[in-house]
């Protein structure tokens, strides 16, 4: 089994014979999405879906945190890369990959934060395995409102 690994800054894409990794990989964010890291996993799963030799992919998060949402302090400061307009199936999604639907199967590996339009792209995989985190851990699911 061969490994290999890109960096793509703020995500990483890994394989390991049939199985992509990919990484949102901006722990000092919590791996909060801005517009860049958007189009990066965008890209990312096209690439992993139109290659012949990957079946399955992994999709993860850095530094015990799997997603905390969209960027709001790179969207405060008017982050021109962010798609704010509306799109069809296939399209590019604020979040990123979360409007395509492909043709293998996404896991989604989800430790620690997952909320807002982090739970868009859990919820985007075809399934989703969640770490069992100790009641002292800093983890939380779902979307909050003010």
């Amino acid at each position: 089994m061969s490994t290999s690994e890109v960096s793509e800054g703020s995500i990483l894409v890994e394989r390991d014979g049939p199985v992509t990794i990919i990484s949102i990989n901006r722990p000092e964010r919590r791996n909060a999405v801005d517009g860049a890291t958007a189009r990066k996993l965008f890209d990312a799963f096209h690439v992993f879906d139109a290659d012949p030799d990957s079946s399955v992919a992994v999709f993860t998060g850095t530094d015990g945190a799997f997603c905390a949402g969209a960027d709001l302090k790179a969207t405060a400061a008017g982050d021109r890369e962010k798609r704010r307009e509306l799109g069809n199936q296939g399209s590019i999604a604020p979040m990123g990959p979360s409007r395509l639907r492909l043709s293998k199967p996404v896991i989604a590996a989800v430790e620690g934060h997952a909320v807002a339009g982090g739970m868009e792209l859990a919820l985007w995989a075809d399934m989703r395995v969640v770490a069992r985190a100790p009641c002292s851990a800093s983890s939380a699911a779902g979307s909050a409102c003010r």
